[in-house]
């Protein structure tokens, strides 16, 4: 029988009871390990966190704690080649997409690290200036932020079992806040191996960094008004937290990641043998297969003008055809497999949805595997739709496949004077009801500007690609941690990374109002930047 993986709770390894959940490799159908959580008492592993975890970790100022994440990051980074090996065989990536989800985490980490020395060696934080609240200025008032109280849970999502880790604890420990994570079932390897790694090398207080491998079942029970809840999955399950009488009756935070349709806009001036136009077509194909398109970030709707529409369908299938897909093991294959054959039924049937309304214009199942057995690998290859009258489509905007599909959609190019010549685009774009983030592409760098605004209200990040930052540019679906990750309305309403507007989260805001003196006393003069 597999090794059953343990939990780290209450500042023990415990390993859950019962048969647990078999993780598997999703090219060869090998079983791996076991997870489960069942048995944990709960309660107590809460309790120690909250108390004996967070009384040993906030009593480190804001610079100890950088210095010890520090240390996690050089850790870590020793032990890359294991991580590699583990994301190879439990999320089917080539080496570069677990570059994505490692070396992306490591960095994300890595910036909060070196951010957190700027905050400098204090319990606490200015927010603002004071305000004289009398007329002989003798009675001001400051606002302050603290570190909350609680604990943070994580409910992370398959998709990045380690950037999903860190892109939330890194801001959470910084804070002084201890961390229990939840990671997906499926891809849970990875995040217990960092973790285990982590608490074996002592760099953090017993009880600042716990694991739970298995059901979520009875964790938000535990939640209580001071803890926060940052939660990264579907729509429906959110709505289903949302309800939890840990935020409705108790007002604990909650913060979420959910859905999201994101979409790419071919400008009016990008006609084809621009570079513009060919930075459209380079990146529509990057989303789709980096990761088989298991992004939250990923390219969904791709809107073009009318009159580009062939030739952005021509350039796509040329592209998407020199992708070989099959076992990331052979150094041949630029797209691994799914995360497991249950997300490979799930895009399936996304796909036969979307056929209901989208002309299929390119499918690269055609073309036989590398290195794998069709009836054993969740495997799937590029599947391009085309929506010839994106205004009176439905599944088009509401249909999210979570794989290697995209559909593109012509738009029409507005010719009034003082009119936006992407409006429609603008238009169809919203139809997606609040998305993580849009990239658009033009040549003219000015125009770039003005419809970048015009997105701004309805997207948590806006990717505006001119030629002079073909070579910088980060790409429609990576995640900085300098840059807000989070989206309204279906894409969660949330907010997690913008550097250091991410401890907000983590902080309570609480106004002091005394004399001046008194509040010099109380709190250094230090604030919390934006940067």
């Amino acid at each position: 029988m597999t090794e059953l993986l343990k939990n780290y709770v209450g500042g023990q390894w415990i390993a859950g009871t019962g048969a647990g959940v078999t993780l598997t490799d999703p090219v060869t159908g090998e079983a791996l390990v076991r997870v489960s959580s069942e048995g944990l008492d709960l309660p107590q592993a809460f309790s120690f966190a909250r108390e004996q975890g967070a009384a040993s970790w906030r009593a480190l100022t804001y610079a100890q704690r950088a210095a010890r994440l520090a240390d996690v990051v050089k850790l870590l980074q020793a032990k890359r080649e294991d991580y590699y090996a583990i994301a190879t065989a439990n999320s089917g990536t080539t080496r570069n997409d677990s570059a994505v989800d490692i070396d992306g985490g490591i960095f994300t980490l890595s910036y909060y690290a070196k951010l957190g020395t700027s905050l400098g060696d204090v319990h606490a934080l200015r927010d603002g200036n004071a305000v004289s609240l009398s007329k002989d200025q003798t009675f001001n008032v400051q606002h302050v932020l603290t570190p909350t109280r609680g604990v943070a849970l994580f409910i992370n999502a398959f998709n990045f079992p380690s950037w999903g880790l860190w892109e939330k604890a890194a801001p959470a420990l910084l804070s002084g806040v201890p961390v229990i994570v939840k990671p997906a079932t499926a891809t849970a390897w990875l995040t217990q191996r960092m973790v285990a790694d982590v608490v074996d090398a002592g760099i953090l207080p017993v009880g600042a960094l716990s694991v739970m491998c298995g059901s979520s079942a009875g964790l938000l029970d535990q939640i209580q008004a001071y803890d926060v809840v940052s939660f990264t999955g579907s729509a429906d399950t959110a709505a289903t937290l949302r309800a939890h009488p840990a935020f409705v009756q108790r007002g604990a935070r909650l913060n979420v990641e959910a859905d999201s349709l994101n979409s790419a806009i071919l400008c009016a001036d990008a006609a084809p043998d621009t570079p513009a136009f060919d930075l459209f077509i380079k990146e529509v194909v990057r989303e789709m297969t980096v990761k088989s398109g298991q992004k939250c970030t990923a390219i969904r709707r791709a809107f073009v003008p009318e009159a580009m529409l062939e030739a952005v369908l021509d350039a796509l299938k040329a592209k998407l055809a020199k992708v070989p897909v099959g076992n990331p093991r052979n150094d041949t294959v630029r797209m691994g497999s799914l995360v497991s054959r249950e997300q490979y039924d799930n895009v399936l049937a996304g796909i036969a949805t979307l056929r209901e309304e989208a002309v299929l214009a390119y499918d690269g199942s055609s073309v036989p595997l590398v290195d794998a057995d069709s009836n054993i690998a969740a495997c799937v290859a590029p599947h391009l739709f085309v929506v010839n009258d994106p205004d009176n489509a439905t599944l088009l905007h509401d249909v999210e496949v979570f794989g290697p599909v995209a559909s593109v959609a012509p738009y029409r190019v507005a010719t009034a004077a003082d009119a936006l010549p992407e409006a429609h685009a603008v238009a169809l774009a919203r139809r997606g009801q609040g998305s993580l983030v849009a990239s658009i592409y033009s040549n003219d760098e000015a125009h770039l500007g003005r419809l970048a605004l015009e997105l701004a209200d309805t997207h948590g990040r806006v990717h505006a690609i001119s030629p002079s930052v073909q070579q910088s540019q980060t790409g429609h679906g990576n995640v900085m941690p300098m840059s807000l990750h989070g989206g309204p309305g279906r894409a969660g309403g949330g907010e997690e990374l913008g550097g250091l507007r991410a401890l907000g989260f983590y902080h309570r805001r609480s106004a002091i109002q005394a004399a001046g003196a008194a509040i010099e006393a109380l709190i250094p003069a230090t604030h919390l930047p934006t940067a």
